[in-house]
């Protein structure tokens, strides 16, 4: 990981590292291998091809990432591997030792649309917190990663692209409704991890109309500890000189803002978007 890091954002990043590696084990030992589920992934391979060759999809699941993340090192840089270095061990060694403590041959329901909904949020979620941090769970996410470096595609479109065949597989080595629902598990988890991505990342843009910019500047420098840009405009119909200041924001600091300028400059107007594309300092890429 980049030594340049303060300790506090190092230990923020170990921890939601952790939490999405555990969100991931989790949903993989208790959701998907006992129904056999089949999302694509190398879980979902590890799932298949265990069945088909009666080897246990713990030692598939360790090798086939050990593969892909030496592709990962070569062609993703050190950070990325760093990262997904640790992610890919905690899960094995979690499913690993799983298997030992908590052996589970059948579901924990009997109700498989309750299960799949799990085995596909978790993991989702988990995925999308980790690639938000440029990092992944290993297996087919790095193929994912190299799809979405190489080409135009979004993350979630990439993991798609490369699951569907092993989804497909489930209908040939599982029974016609567990390929149903690995199928219709893998449409969730797509549109779920763009979801979950795009509000991750999610932040508000500002444009403020008014006469008396300099105390909504100095709020934001002084107390959000950002930077805005005003420019001068003219009102259409009055032809008054007015200020339009500029500024993206977190979520967090954007419900600050709203609250300060209603109670100092109610007569300002404010024009409030979203965007999950924020790029620049203090933001995607420069953090």
């Amino acid at each position: 990981m980049d030594n340049a890091k303060p300790i506090g954002k190092k230990i923020y990043d170990f921890i939601m590292l952790t939490a999405a590696s555990l969100l991931i084990i989790l949903s993989t030992w208790l959701f998907k291998y006992p129904n056999n589920f089949t999302f694509g992934g190398i879980t979902g391979l590890s799932i298949v091809l265990s069945r088909a060759f009666d080897v246990p999809a713990s030692t598939l699941n360790l090798v086939m990432n050990a593969v892909l993340l030496i592709i990962g090192v070569l062609v993703l840089g050190k950070v990325f591997a760093g990262k997904t270095l640790y992610v890919t061990i905690l899960s094995t060694v979690g499913l690993s030792v799983l298997d030992k403590i908590y052996p589970i041959t059948e579901p924990l329901t009997n109700e498989p649309v309750i299960e799949v909904l799990f085995a596909v949020a978790l993991p989702a979620v988990g995925s999308a917190i980790l690639f938000n941090m440029d990092a992944s769970s290993g297996g087919t996410d790095i193929v994912a990663m190299l799809l979405k470096k190489y080409t135009t595609m979004e993350i979630g479109t990439a993991i798609f692209a490369v699951d569907i065949i092993i989804t497909l597989s489930a209908f040939l080595v599982f029974d016609f409704q567990t390929g149903l629902f690995s199928l219709t598990g893998l449409f969730a988890k797509t549109l779920i991890m763009d979801g979950a991505i795009e509000n991750i990342n999610l932040c508000k843009y500002f444009t403020i109309i008014t006469t008396n910019p300099k105390p909504i500047c100095d709020y934001i420098h002084h107390t959000l500890h950002r930077s805005a840009t005003i420019y001068k405009a003219e009102g259409a119909y009055s032809h008054t000189e007015r200020s339009i200041v500029l500024v993206v924001l977190k979520r967090s600091q954007a419900v600050l803002l709203r609250r300060y300028i209603k109670d100092v400059e109610p007569t300002a107007f404010m024009m409030i978007t979203n965007s999950s594309e924020i790029i620049g300092k203090g933001f995607r890429g420069f953090n």
